[in-house]
This record gives C-alpha cells, sequence and structure tokens, in this order.
C-alpha cells in the first residue's frame, strides 16, 4: 500500500488570526469605503448651523405663503359653488313653476276635447270673444314656451358653472396637498435644525442670535438693547395716520404670541397673518399673502420708511413685518420665535408698501 503522507499542522495563531484579520479590514473597507458609517459626520460649526437653519426657515416661509395663497383660491372657490348652487335651486324652484303651469294649460285643453280651433270659433255664441281670448291664449302659450326654454337655458349653464367649479376647487385641494407635504418635509429638516442648535453652547447661539427655542429672541422682543421702544405709544405716535397707528398698537399687542403656518390670529400667527390681523383691527383688508400684499398700497423706499408701512425681505417676497420706526419692525418670525421686535437688517430687505 502507498504510504500515506501525514498532513502538516497549521498554527492556530498563524492562518486564523491572519485571516480573521483580513476579514475585519474587508469589513472596515466595506463600512468605510461603501456607505461611508465609517467617518464620524462632520462637526458644522455654529456659523455653518446658523446658515442652515436660515436656509430652512426660509424655505419654510415660502412653502408657507403658497400655501396661503392656495387656500385662499379654494375658500373662493368653495364660496362661488355655494352661490352658484343657491341660484341654480332659485332657477330649478322657477322651472318647476313654469312646468306645473304649463300641465294645467295641457289639462285644460284635453278637458276641452281639444277641438279645434276653428270649430270652435264656428260653435262660439261670441266669435269675437272668442277670437280675443285664443290669441291671449296664443301668446300666454308662446311666453310660457319662451320662459320655461329660458329657465332650461339659465339651468344648464348653471350646471356647467357648478361643475367647472368643482374641478377648480378638487385641483387646489390636490395643490394644498402637495403643499401640505412639502411642509411636513420642511417641518422635519426644521426639527433637525433645531436639534444641531441645541448642541451650541448658549454663548455660541447668543453670539449668532439665536437662543434655544428662540428664547432669547423672544427676551429682546420686550427689552434688551435693540429694542428701542421706550414705551408702548412711541411708535404709534410716530405713525402717519391713525389707522397706520392702530396697526401697530395691534401688533404691539400680539408680541410673544407663538408663530403657526397659516394662522391669523388672534393667538397665533405667521408673517402674513400677522400683518393682515394688524391692519383688519384698523379697518384695512388686506390679501392673505406676502406676494400679494406688497401691491396692496403705494411703493416706497427703504429711505421713505414710515411707522405702519409693510417691509418685504427675500428675493421671493416670502416675509413680511410692519415697520414701526428706528430701523425695526414687528413680525412674526418662524416656528422657533414668537411675534416680536426685530432690526430690519435681520433678512435681506426686498421692498417696502405703505398700506393708509
Amino acid at each position: 500500500m502507498a504510504a500515506h503522507r501525514k498532513p502538516r499542522q497549521r498554527s492556530a495563531g498563524g492562518n486564523t488570526a491572519r485571516t480573521a484579520w483580513t476579514i475585519a479590514l474587508a469589513g472596515a473597507a466595506t463600512a468605510t469605503g461603501f456607505d461611508g458609517t465609517g467617518h464620524a459626520e462632520p462637526q458644522l460649526t455654529p456659523e455653518q448651523v446658523k446658515a442652515k437653519v436660515d436656509k430652512l426657515y426660509q424655505e419654510a416661509e415660502v412653502a408657507t405663503e403658497k400655501y396661503n395663497g392656495a387656500k385662499e383660491k379654494a375658500d373662493a372657490a368653495e364660496r362661488r359653488i355655494r352661490t352658484l348652487q343657491d341660484e341654480a335651486a332659485r332657477k330649478t324652484e322657477k322651472l318647476n313653476s313654469a312646468r306645473e303651469a304649463l300641465g294645467s294649460m295641457a289639462a285644460a285643453q284635453y278637458r276641452d276635447g281639444g277641438v279645434d280651433p276653428s270649430l270652435q270659433l264656428a260653435l262660439s255664441d261670441d266669435p269675437d270673444r272668442y277670437l280675443d281670448g285664443a290669441e291671449f291664449a296664443e301668446r300666454a302659450g308662446h311666453r310660457q314656451a319662451a320662459s320655461v326654454a329660458g329657465v332650461r337655458e339659465q339651468l344648464r349653464e348653471i350646471e356647467q358653472l357648478r361643475g367647472a367649479a368643482r374641478l377648480e376647487l378638487t385641483s387646489l385641494k390636490s395643490r394644498q396637498a402637495e403643499l401640505q407635504g412639502h411642509k411636513n418635509t420642511i417641518t422635519g429638516k426644521l426639527d433637525a435644525a433645531r436639534s444641531l442648535l441645541a448642541q451650541l453652547t448658549a454663548d455660541e447661539r447668543a453670539r449668532l442670535g439665536e437662543g434655544a427655542g428662540g428664547t432669547d429672541r423672544a427676551a429682546r422682543s420686550s427689552t434688551g438693547p435693540r429694542n428701542a421702544l421706550a414705551t408702548p405709544g412711541a411708535a404709534t405716535a410716530q405713525a402717519p395716520n391713525s389707522r397706520a397707528a392702530a396697526a401697530i398698537s395691534y401688533a404691539q399687542t400680539k408680541l410673544g404670541s407663538p408663530y403657526v403656518w397659516g394662522a391669523t390670529g388672534p393667538n397665533a400667527f405667521d408673517c402674513s397673518g400677522l400683518t393682515q390681523a394688524a391692519y383688519r383691527s384698523a379697518g384695512i383688508s388686506l390679501p392673505r399673502t406676502t406676494y400679494a400684499q406688497i401691491d396692496a398700497g403705494r411703493r416706497v423706499s427703504r429711505a421713505e420708511l414710515l411707522p405702519g408701512d409693510l417691509v418685504f425681505f427675500y428675493s421671493s417676497i416670502s416675509h413680511v413685518g410692519l415697520y414701526i420706526g428706528n430701523g425695526q419692525m414687528i413680525h412674526a418670525p418662524n416656528p422657533s420665535a414668537p411675534v416680536r421686535v426685530a432690526p430690519l437688517d435681520e433678512m435681506p430687505f426686498a421692498g417696502a408698501t405703505r398700506v393708509v
């Protein structure tokens, strides 16, 4: 028999260890080379955090104003549908009355036996009177037929308009749902940005002008060196007229109120909701959105600003505040801060409008 060669023994601490080490390296390479989880998340500087948060706030504001505009159009469409439905109901009632009158006429003709008019004329004791009556009946019949045809045509038109309004409202509601989804996405980004802000020290947040959840900035709405309102009546006294003064006075009473998307008061506001409510209290009706409010009055330059003017920010005209003088405004900033006093230089100035 052939001699069997005894296999050579492998060192337990040799290849096995080398294999384990190779697997570990491969795993590490996979982790770092393919999904990037092997590297720590780069630490953002406070300035980078501030820039990211500001960008997210602006994106949220743009989405909010688009949502406000869509909602305004949807509400108008709903009112239009109700009006059309009421008009259709009135005209349907009128049509039913006309049909009843035609039915009575048909019944009377049936009771008369449907006698030929020429025979009725021959048999009549009073031909002249009969002819007068027949002529009247013919005219009445023509008017009745014309009335029914007209009402039916009006009803068809109303049904067409009502159908168009329903389609329009469906489209707007679909757009609202899309915008709501966009807002939900922005909310998630804002939550992440607030988490980043929470990782900064109090000194870093103070240096960047960001409070924890907006509390530092809220405090400056009533106290602090950046607030030049010595008394509540200081800005109203400088207002050019009583309605501008009334709008400022209303806004001052809302300092500290929370920012809520789509809110127009009395307890919460978004930016355009605050200015709309302020001027509503003064008897002035403003449009709902920033990009409509900027056209609600006479445009003025920054150098011409007076208390009560509406001041707008960003190239998209996505934010608005109420000017109170001394380079300051009252506005509803964003979800992280309540209604407060702030300098115009806090955001890129885009224009101003004098409402009254």
